[in-house]
């Protein structure tokens, strides 16, 4: 009788700490605040189309302090971005939105690489087995030196010896 009291203790007990833990991290994640460098890394100033985090042009100044004021009103990184966005257009963003015709710059290059992965591991072992193919049916001939050019040879060698 005792074992089923305590797997049910048990099981109760897990769940009361799983329930605790999960409204832990939900207050967490709710109350975390933004990093200003973690937005402003990812922005690029719309007239000298330089990083936020770099440019020197009054616009600059001028978007990192809007940035600032909208991290001292709480707002996360995704809706700081998509309010530079209303008010700036995309151009403010350093990474173009992955929808659209912008979908393939972050499809393309891994394409290529992939391609380029098969491609070699394709025609690298033809290559070898070509080149080995070719080296056992052309055996290559030993010359020898006749007597002039062994002494001319020998001659030369003697001379940066």
């Amino acid at each position: 009788m005792k074992r089923p009291r305590i797997a049910i203790l048990a099981l109760t007990l897990a769940l009361a700490l799983a329930g605790t833990a999960a409204t832990a991290t939900a207050t967490t994640a709710a109350t975390a605040k933004t990093s200003y460098t973690a937005v402003i890394d990812d922005l690029m100033c719309v007239v000298c189309h330089e990083p936020l985090n770099v440019a020197q042009s009054p616009e600059a100044f001028q978007e990192r302090q809007y940035v600032r004021q909208l991290i001292a009103q709480g707002k996360t990184k995704s809706e700081i971005e998509d309010d530079l966005v209303q008010q700036y257009g995309p151009a403010v963003l350093s990474r173009p939105p992955a929808n659209g015709v912008n979908l393939l710059v972050y499809i393309i290059p891994p394409v290529v690489v992939i391609l380029g992965i098969v491609i070699i591991a394709f025609f690298i072992p033809r290559w070898r087995r070509r080149a080995r193919e070719a080296d056992a049916s052309n055996p290559q001939e030993t010359h020898a030196l006749d007597a002039a050019d062994a002494k001319r040879l020998n001659e030369d060698l003697g001379r940066f010896a």
